[in-house]
């Protein structure tokens, strides 16, 4: 527990000397608002860069996936009226639940480790939030202007002027929910007929309803809420300092470098005047996506963006001072140690993610593209037909879970040295489908060695010039008495 950091309100200074934090927050136009809305600045720098070119990655990844073809079908749909989660050539069935688990624990550790080594830089570069946020911001820049002109448009009356830009941007916040919202939809529904369907008012009510209901969703979350997502609802924001210690890399300002903080000149010697290298600009504040101030110390609010370590450089760039006054940093290297990148908790992580990922790819790769179910007769255990010899009857239940119809072959294993097989030997299932087909074996039942005989039935697929694929299933033979 010693070796937790902290985390800090954005309203607890960092140093003997109080930050004198300019507004930053201003209420937007309406009377009633409840929040202060926060105005934020556009910073050129290398993370916003890394940002944006990870943020557009992420964005045409999603857009682009769920059009891809495969074999003449959607290459990743994930049907959910048939239970059927179809990738490229594999077909997921609830059978495959444990893949899912896998995945989902896997993610998580993945996760934990990140954060333990380098903070929250999946919430500042990857999360869904952060990068729905920055496009709408995107827009209101490119239609209200830069953060003076947006914070000066909202202080003035309503004119004409005034009616366009809002309308104008927010038609283009709900037509881009709208088309993300229909693509999200795409992974679960047909897409080549989802946005024909839809525009046409042909869709059917549940696909109509989800569409509206993540449009709307996307954006209150992205236009209205934004910050407000990171920092009160969503929970990892609150286990994060459960996570970090001192040697965890976050976004921190140097106060031993940066204090005392105030304005002055550019040719003027900090030293004389008693001055640290901060001169006060708030600029780190502005650029902030959550409106914090990162001279306070480490706060929960803070996503790891980057955003105000770009600021500062840039300042520090003008002034003609050394980079770094706000940096990716640990608690242990800003009070003057050296930070342990090899330590126990991150050896234990990556440990148990690499054993994860072991386990989950030999599931993945022993998964068969069939299955077989099998039902006996529940009326009757067993009967002796006219030639003495002992019956007992099953259901076989093929699952294909490939997307080729397939022929199956049956037979049987460690039953007894002969038998007979009454029914169909072989069986074809379309791609996706369950078929069933009696079968009946009948025993001598002096070949018996006890009442209750265990053997397998024995399926094998054959398909083209691929080696045949065999399963087996085990299931009982009971003799009576």
């Amino acid at each position: 527990m010693s070796e937790q950091i902290k985390v800090k309100s954005d309203t607890s200074p960092n140093s003997s000397n109080p930050v004198k934090i300019q507004p930053a927050k201003t209420k937007s136009d309406g009377a009633g608002n409840a929040r202060n809305r926060i105005y934020v600045r556009a910073v050129k720098g290398i993370y916003q860069s890394v940002r944006q070119r990870m943020g557009l990655v992420c964005m045409l990844s999603f857009l682009i996936l769920p059009w891809l073809q495969y074999q003449g079908q959607q290459a990743i749909l994930f049907d959910l009226a048939n239970q059927q989660f179809r990738i490229f050539a594999v077909t997921f069935w609830p059978q495959d639940l444990l893949l899912l688990a896998f995945i989902f624990i896997i993610a998580a550790f993945a996760l934990v480790l990140v954060t333990t080594f380098i903070g929250r830089v999946w919430c500042g570069y990857m999360c869904p939030q952060t990068v729905w946020t920055f496009i709408f911001i995107w827009f209101e820049e490119k239609i209200e202007g830069t953060r003076h002109q947006r914070m000066k448009l909202d202080q003035q009356p309503m004119t004409g002027k005034k009616a366009f830009k809002k309308i104008a941007k927010h038609a283009c916040w709900i037509g881009f929910s709208l088309f993300t919202s229909l693509t999200f939809i795409g992974y679960f529904v047909e897409i080549g007929h989802l946005f024909i369907d839809f525009f046409t008012f042909s869709a059917g009510w549940l696909v109509s309803f989800w569409v509206l209901f993540f449009t709307v969703c996307t954006y209150g979350n992205a236009g209205w809420m934004r910050e407000i997502m990171c920092t009160h609802i969503c929970p990892y924001a609150r286990l994060q300092s459960a996570m970090f210690d001192k040697d965890t890399y976050t976004v921190a300002y140097n106060p031993a470098r940066g204090e005392n903080r105030g304005p002055r000149s550019r040719k003027a010697d900090p030293k004389t005047l008693g001055l640290g290298d901060c001169i006060d600009c708030n600029l780190c504040v502005q650029v902030c996506p959550t409106g914090i101030d990162i001279r306070n110390g480490l706060q929960y609010e803070c996503i790891n963006c980057g955003a105000c370590i770009d600021a500062c450089d840039g300042v520090m760039d003008k002034m003609g001072y050394q980079r770094g006054l706000i940096s990716y940093t640990t608690e242990r290297q800003l009070s003057g140690g050296f930070t342990r990148l090899f330590r126990t908790k991150l050896f234990a992580y990556s440990i148990i993610l690499v054993v994860l990922i072991a386990l989950f790819t030999t599931t993945l790769l022993s998964r068969t593209p069939f299955d077989l179910d099998i039902i006996r007769d529940r009326n009757q255990l067993f009967r002796e037909n006219f030639s003495g010899e002992i019956e007992n009857t099953y259901t076989l239940k093929v699952l294909n879970q490939s997307q080729t119809t397939v022929t199956y072959h049956l037979s049987l294993s460690e039953l007894a040295s002969e038998y007979k097989w009454i029914g169909e030997k072989s069986i074809t299932v379309s791609a996706g489908q369950v078929e069933s087909i009696p079968v009946t074996l009948a025993v001598d039942p002096s070949l018996l060695s006890d009442t209750r005989n265990d053997f397998y039935f024995v399926i094998t697929m054959k398909s083209g010039q691929d080696k045949p694929v065999t399963l087996y299933e085990e299931s009982r033979f009971f003799k009576g008495r």
